[in-house]
């Protein structure tokens, strides 16, 4: 059915396409019409069809591709990755989630400390975060003069970009990469330059080639990479701070270190490798998903832009929370449930790659909740486990340019478990016609 363009004015125009994007008219790839085209259509003048085209680059729903025009983008901000493609049947065991394990979760035996009233006015981090933070950070190498707490970590990630850049500007992400970083990505207008990962980290030839296409941020996960599972060794870790150190004026670093606790890998952090960067931490996969803090520490003028807008929002981040996550960081019986998830999930990661392995399938899971496995037709694959009993996430959430995969979550997978899943699997990769490199 062709799309019924309308409007008069560049919010109603723009609205009108982003309809047709939500129902389906407009198809992610299919190209808008000419800006002079349209605009003699619907008899306005040229420049508010070309305000309309912004609006909607800047919501991450179009995007300006040369001489092929301006096109839907293949992931519309309005149609998010995390929500793309499984309906898990009932009885078939979910590893599609990425979630932790709830009962090596400390959140759900936690006490609330005792509160003392927060008043309008009062500085925005609570002095025992101030004070453990700066700590624990400065004992794994990450500079922590300067810091914020955010409602997690892509509420962070999002207000560190925001500080700096504008639509349009293109960010370093790794590929394949967080989805719910892709759709932020796309909601704020950002170009997504794709950087390959290998179980060290981000390539350094890809992130050389980012740079030199002229990227204005950098996001690297440094342990536990969702989906892949990738951890930065020291060697790669020193390898990207010199090709940073090259363009430290001019790009930003986001480090997301989002499974503290539980990833099964040291830190090699790059922070401060740039003038401007920031290293967000975040509470909920080791401790809760629903304790909504994060602390990012960067450098004063990142501080104290995401603190300016942070201002003219929410606020702050409730003390209640962030002093929950004080006595939860500083519990001992909490510290050593933490310290069991992580021995747990390593040893799962370890045991079902390794079997994974003997059946002639390749897989991926240096550290964190996840095993990524490369597969030659991610429908077959994830079809054929289905009908076995097993559900894994496709790997189109994830990928930009990389082949196709799917990643499954181990948190709760139970060691009777492992070899009927590998056995899946293998059955699954082996289905497509041809075994997984």
């Amino acid at each position: 059915m062709p799309v019924q363009y309308t409007g008069t004015g560049a919010e109603s125009i723009a609205v009108n396409v982003e309809e047709a994007i939500s129902h389906g008219t407009l198809a992610p790839g299919d190209a808008l019409p000419p800006i002079r085209e349209l605009a003699g259509r619907l008899g306005v003048n040229a420049n508010t069809v070309a305000a309309a085209y912004r609006l909607l680059r800047d919501r991450g729903a179009v995007e300006t591709a040369g001489r092929r025009g301006t096109r839907v983008r293949h992931r519309p901000a309005t149609t998010p990755r995390s929500l793309l493609g499984l309906d898990v049947p009932a009885g078939v065991r979910d590893l599609s989630t990425g979630n932790p394990d709830p009962a090596l979760l400390p959140i759900a035996f936690a006490r609330v400390p005792q509160a003392r009233p927060v008043l309008y006015g009062e500085p925005a981090m609570s002095p025992e975060l101030v004070d453990y933070t700066r700590a624990a950070l400065a004992a794994d190498g990450v500079p922590a003069d300067h810091l914020a707490v955010t409602s997690g970590a892509l509420d962070g990630i999002e207000r560190t970009l925001a500080a700096h850049l504008r639509p349009g500007d293109r960010v370093a992400v790794e590929d394949p990469a967080w989805a719910n970083l892709l759709d932020l990505l796309a909601a704020l207008g950002l170009s997504a330059e794709p950087v390959r990962v290998d179980d060290d980290g981000p390539l350094v030839t890809d992130m050389a080639r980012a740079l030199a296409r002229g990227v204005r941020a950098v996001v690297i996960t440094n342990r536990a990479q969702n989906p892949t599972g990738a951890a930065l060794s020291a060697d790669r870790a020193d390898a990207l701070r010199g090709l940073l150190a090259g363009r430290a004026d001019d790009v930003l670093l986001v480090e997301d270190d989002h499974c503290a606790g539980i990833s099964g890998a040291p830190l090699h952090t790059l922070a401060g490798s740039t003038g401007h960067w920031a290293f967000v931490r975040t509470a909920s996969k080791a401790y809760g998903p629903d304790l909504r803090v994060a602390v990012l520490a960067g450098d004063r003028r990142t501080i104290e832009r995401v603190h300016g807008r942070l201002r003219l929002g929410a606020g702050w981040v409730s003390h209640l929370l962030q002093d929950l996550a004080v006595s939860l960081w500083s519990d001992e019986a909490a510290t050593h449930l933490v310290g069991e998830a992580e021995e747990c999930y390593t040893s799962t990661r370890t045991r079902l790659c390794a079997a994974l392995a003997e059946r002639g399938v390749a897989a991926h899971g240096r550290s964190g909740l996840n095993v990524w496995i490369p597969v030659p037709d991610e429908t077959v694959a994830i079809t054929r486990l289905l009908n076995a009993g097993w559900a894994a996430a496709p790997g189109t959430r994830f990928r930009i340019r990389t082949p196709a995969g799917i990643r499954v979550t181990v948190s709760e997978l139970t060691a009777d478990e492992i070899d009927p899943l590998a056995d899946a699997v293998a059955a699954a990769v082996r289905g497509t016609g041809r075994a997984s490199v």
